[in-house]
């Protein structure tokens, strides 16, 4: 079955005429242009701390990323509100802004992971951003309260006509004792929440197979699972939802897109990295940002 045959269509997430108008730009007016998602995520500052800027000291200073985006041409930037009012200005209008709403850091255990909000859909309404974002722990012993959390946020991007894009990750101790967060079952589930909670795009890591761990997944998912037919899984468990797929840690050019074509093939609507381009120089960042448009290129939506 073609890649084409498996996406969701634009017309079918049933949005709002101000959520549909801004996903079109993002679709079809910048990036790529021809209905898929190409987005630099540069929030790991916070998520991870300085330490991913140690080996690429470019990268220590935002508007190096920005630059990226820009001349990569990304679909969009993603990142938090500090960032966004600090550096966006020099590229609003040319490069569409993804608002981050939550974020934490990784010094905490990850036992009981919470994402608390520190900026709002009116922030976003204000620095011209074109969808926002959230990420979901699903499965965290406090997922109720970032269920109601979520709740918050999906009503004001209803009302203020802004698309919704939920990072949505399985986490906590109930989840690593089902096979761990690469899991397929815990990416099909995280998919599956993230739809039925209201997200109009799902980001999500690559599950990688273990057949090692496979009698520790429930029963229903102790079968002969491929890349491929995992990732299928996944994006028909989100529905009507477009499914980007993150570029995860960083790897050779080689290993980053055969990964991302896997992606396309399975029915992803877009890809997601950060690290694996701008944890480089410029120039390969270029390269690479090259690479992807081209893989693109064959996917149209």
């Amino acid at each position: 079955m073609a890649s084409q045959d498996i996406r969701v269509h634009l017309d079918q997430l049933n949005l709002s005429p101000g959520k549909k108008a801004r996903l079109y730009r993002l679709l079809y007016g910048v990036g790529p242009g021809n209905g898929t998602l190409m987005i630099l995520p540069i929030d790991q500052g916070l998520e991870h701390g300085p330490r991913d800027f140690l080996e690429a000291p470019e990268s220590h200073d935002p508007a190096f990323q920005f630059r990226i985006a820009l001349d990569g041409h990304f679909s969009a930037i993603a990142c938090q509100i500090g960032l966004a009012e600090k550096y966006y200005q020099d590229y609003a209008g040319q490069v569409p802004l993804i608002l981050k709403l939550n974020g934490k850091t990784d010094i905490p255990s990850d036992a009981e992971p919470l994402s608390p909000l520190n900026a709002s859909v009116e922030d976003a309404v204000r620095l011209g951003a074109d969808a926002v974002g959230y990420t979901l722990y699903v499965g965290s012993p406090r997922q109720d309260e970032d269920f109601a959390q979520f709740r918050r946020v999906r009503e004001d991007a209803e009302r203020y006509g802004l698309p919704t894009i939920v990072w949505s990750y399985p986490r906590g101790a109930a989840i690593e004792a089902k096979g761990g967060r690469n899991s397929v079952y815990a990416i099909d589930y995280a998919a599956r929440v993230a739809q039925e909670l209201g997200a109009d795009v799902i980001k999500v890591n690559v599950p990688k197979i273990d057949g090692t761990a496979l009698n520790q997944l429930p029963q229903t998912y102790q079968r002969e699972w491929t890349v491929q037919s995992a990732l299928q899984q996944i994006i028909g468990s989100a529905g009507r939802s477009f499914v980007i797929f993150a570029g995860g840690d960083k790897e050779s050019r080689e290993s980053i897109l055969e990964k991302a074509r896997l992606c396309m093939e399975s029915g992803a609507t877009g890809l997601i990295f950060g690290r694996n381009v701008w944890q480089q120089s410029y120039h390969d960042a270029m390269i690479l940002s090259e690479h992807i448009h081209q893989l693109l290129a064959n996917f149209p939506g």
